[in-house]
């Protein structure tokens, strides 16, 4: 299997794909899909997924991109399994605006669910069509055939036999998905369920080109943009005529507040980067709240009551708690600063790109630069992993500004670290408050959470508005006023109703369009910080009840999967009532993620320095139910990830501002988590075959973080409510009691 037919080729802008049939943008909408599974519903024509090339090879199409998670990967074993071939048979061409299905945005942790289900019916129908045209051009009925690497035999090895590429190979389809064809049973499946080796890793490790940022096209000049110090700064003068003049700069593009610089070579647009910075002069307001938690109780806000049951009976509550917790903004934090490579060549926009959306940001630019949707051609390449809406887009974005005011050259835009953590667009800070009315042996009788919260989507979705260079022009695109994510997924209020099975419940969320820092979609949206809020609140629940946090959490839930879940990250931990030594802790964290997907639970042991506070996390035990496991590793890898990732906010990660500026510009003011700080991480997995696909890329974010807050109370004592974690506020705490 290989992801593309050459991966150099690709690298080098030199790929032909001569088998695409129809566009997909054609493809995409073709209708009749409803009542079709996954993301066939949108795609049901099977050219869109599917080629069988005359070469024996065969290729798989798909809208979802590899974002470091291994997805394309499970993609090609459920399709190979299907088919009955061989993985070495198969290539993968994914984000591909003229190759591709339309899938949406890779997100959410659907592309299993969604992808993965689409890719494993539209294999099986095509296997169905080609074993009813093998049987009629061999005379046996379909029943007495089999398939093996793709050749279809009657009886033993010395049977008459023919080939998918001999019946169909190189010709269309031409066949719509009907959702009639059963895939496979779990027991007739060689490659789902096997920890087959990831494909996209070997290149990467051994230093490849694989990525956007190593694009390198004979035609390339290197551009740079420079941002405005703050958001919503215009730009009042500038002076280009000299940096016109500096050497290897070819030109300098100013369009309203968008500024931008083209030169051969990289650090000719660097220094001519640094020379127009220098010259600008910015008009700034001080907008920026001191106190965001404050900020968002005070503001006008949409109310959704998403959860209100009545409890049947009316015994009054023994005892009421009550707690409030506070998310702060945070970053993606990619490693790798975001990069595109555009090429204009006078009517349409070739454009590379490492956007988790390249359907949708692909016709946003084209919006942005006022041509037909199909006139930008927008092609996925890998980037530094991020698990949300980075600047990838905005990047793109200025590529294409750049790549139209120099037509006929390729354009690469890279940005600084200080470009990435200043203008990439943050995940939300929140106020959650929980309030708990119990009976006397500590059951929750009445549960009652609320939550404030800015957006967290504003991906470009199509409007050059949620660009940062589509509201820069001298001709802007406003901003569209963004909204929340509704039932089932939700968006702030993702993971707002509790899992565990309260008689009486009241989920209120107060969301708030307004935005003083630009924010969007972080991994897990708003169940990083519900989940923390609500496990954390449970774990001071059971404390006031004197019964153990496992226990508790049992005792609360009806869900036999989410029991078994954490009875197994338990077990695995050795979660035991025997004391503890001094400044060490253990503590659990629990949710569904969406309460729809994976099942994931989360054991932590910390040790809490008591002279510095300084915090260690010695170990986490992961437990998790993602239905049937297409990939154990890249399952595992995902979970682990999740974790680390998680931690890593929960200790460290908060973003600094000052009334104007973002000052987290750099790894010093704005610390992660260190390799020498990750903890050893056991994952449990609970196999489930048969039972459906379950996302997973974000199941670890919030129990992560509950975990951490209640082995800090563990170990001390002392309840942290707002995020980060620090030893700072584990000091002011413990000072405080």
């Amino acid at each position: 299997m290989s992801l593309r037919p050459s991966r150099r080729e690709v690298l080098q802008g030199s790929l032909l794909l001569a088998f695409a049939l129809t566009g997909p943008r054609a493809l995409g909408a073709a209708p009749g899909g409803a009542g079709l599974p996954g993301s066939l519903r949108r795609n049901p024509r099977l050219d869109a997924w599917l080629r069988i090339g005359a070469d024996g090879g065969v290729t798989l199409k798909t809208g979802k991109v590899e974002l470091g998670q291994g997805i394309l990967t499970a993609l090609g074993q459920l399709c190979a399994d299907e088919l009955d071939i061989d993985l070495s048979r198969l290539m993968v061409i994914s984000g591909d605006t003229e190759l591709s299905p339309y899938e949406g945005t890779t997100a959410g942790s659907n592309s299993v669910s969604e992808g993965g289900r689409a890719v494993r019916h539209a294999s099986a129908e095509v296997r169905a069509i080609l074993l009813d045209m093998a049987s009629k051009q061999l005379g046996i009925p379909v029943e007495h055939l089999r398939v093996r690497d793709g050749t279809i035999r009657a009886g033993g090895a010395k049977g008459a036999s023919v080939t998918y590429w001999s019946l169909v190979g190189g010709k269309a389809l031409s066949r719509e998905a009907t959702g009639t064809v059963k895939p496979k049973p779990p027991i007739a499946r060689h490659h789902a369920g096997r920890s087959v080796p990831r494909l996209d890793l070997p290149g990467k490790i051994a230093g490849e080109a694989s990525f956007v940022h190593d694009l390198r096209p004979a035609n390339l000049v290197h551009g740079r943009v420079i941002r405005a110090p703050s958001h919503g700064a215009s730009l009042l003068e500038v002076g280009a005529a000299a940096v016109e003049r500096m050497p290897g700069v070819r030109k300098v593009v100013r369009d309203g507040d968008f500024l931008g610089v083209i030169a051969t070579k990289e650090w000719q647009a660097i220094q001519a980067a640094a020379a127009l910075a220098r010259s600008a002069r910015w008009r700034e307001e001080a907008t920026l709240p001191a106190d965001p938690y404050a900020w968002l109780l005070a503001q006008p806000s949409r109310d959704f009551l998403i959860e209100d049951t009545v409890r049947p009976t009316d015994v009054a509550p023994t005892r009421t708690l009550e707690a409030q917790y506070r998310r702060p903004y945070q970053m993606h934090g990619a490693i790798g600063p975001s990069c595109a490579v555009a090429e204009w060549d006078g009517e349409r926009l070739t454009l590379h790109t490492h956007s988790q959306s390249v359907f949708e940001t692909s016709a946003a630019i084209a919006r942005m630069l006022r041509v037909p949707v199909d006139h930008v051609h927008g092609k996925h390449l890998p980037g530094s992993g991020c698990y949300g809406h980075n600047g990838a887009d905005d990047a793109a974005a200025d590529a294409a500004l750049l790549a139209r005011a120099l037509p006929g050259h390729a354009v690469r835009v890279q940005w600084s670290r200080e470009d990435e953590h200043a203008c990439e667009p943050y995940g939300s800070a929140m106020v959650m408050k929980a309030r708990a009315g119990v009976d006397a042996e500590g059951n929750v009788l009445d549960w009652h959470y609320e939550l404030w919260s800015t957006p967290h989507g504003t991906r470009p979705g199509g409007h050059p508005g949620n660009l940062l260079a589509g509201r820069s022009l001298a001709s802007p695109t406003p901003m569209p006023t963004p909204g929340n994510g509704g039932p089932p997924n939700y968006a702030a209020d993702r993971n707002a109703i509790p899992l565990y099975g309260f008689p009486g419940r009241k989920v209120m969320t107060h969301f708030i369009p307004r935005m003083p820092l630009r924010v969007s979609s972080l991994r897990g949206l708003g169940a990083y910080g519900n989940v923390f809020a609500i496990e954390s609140f449970m774990d001071e629940l059971a404390h006031a009840a004197k019964v153990d946090p496992v226990a508790f959490r049992l005792r609360q839930l009806q869900d036999a999967r989410a029991k078994a879940v954490i009875q197994k990250a338990a077990e695995r931990f050795g979660w035991t009532a025997a004391p503890r030594a001094r400044g060490h802790g253990r503590g659990i964290g629990f949710a569904r993620y969406k309460n729809l997907a994976s099942y994931c639970a989360v054991c932590m042991e910390v040790r809490v320095d008591p002279e510095t506070h300084a915090i260690q996390v010695l170990r986490a035990v992961l437990a998790a139910d993602a239905g049937e496991i297409v990939n154990p590793d890249g399952l595992s890898n995902q979970l682990e990830g999740g974790l680390i990732q998680s931690l890593s906010w929960s200790l460290k990660e908060a973003v600094r501002y000052d009334a104007r500026r973002v000052t987290s510009r750099d790894w010093r003011s704005y610390p992660i988590l260190t390799f020498s700080e990750v903890p050893p991480i056991d994952v449990a997995l609970i196999e489930r075959p048969g039972e459906p696909l379950l996302g997973v890329g974000e199941a670890a974010q919030g129990p992560t973080s509950a975990a951490l807050a209640n082995a800090l109370f563990d170990a001390t004592g002392a309840r942290l409510r707002e995020l980060p974690l620090t030893p700072e506020r584990l000091a002011a705490a413990l000072q405080g009691r």
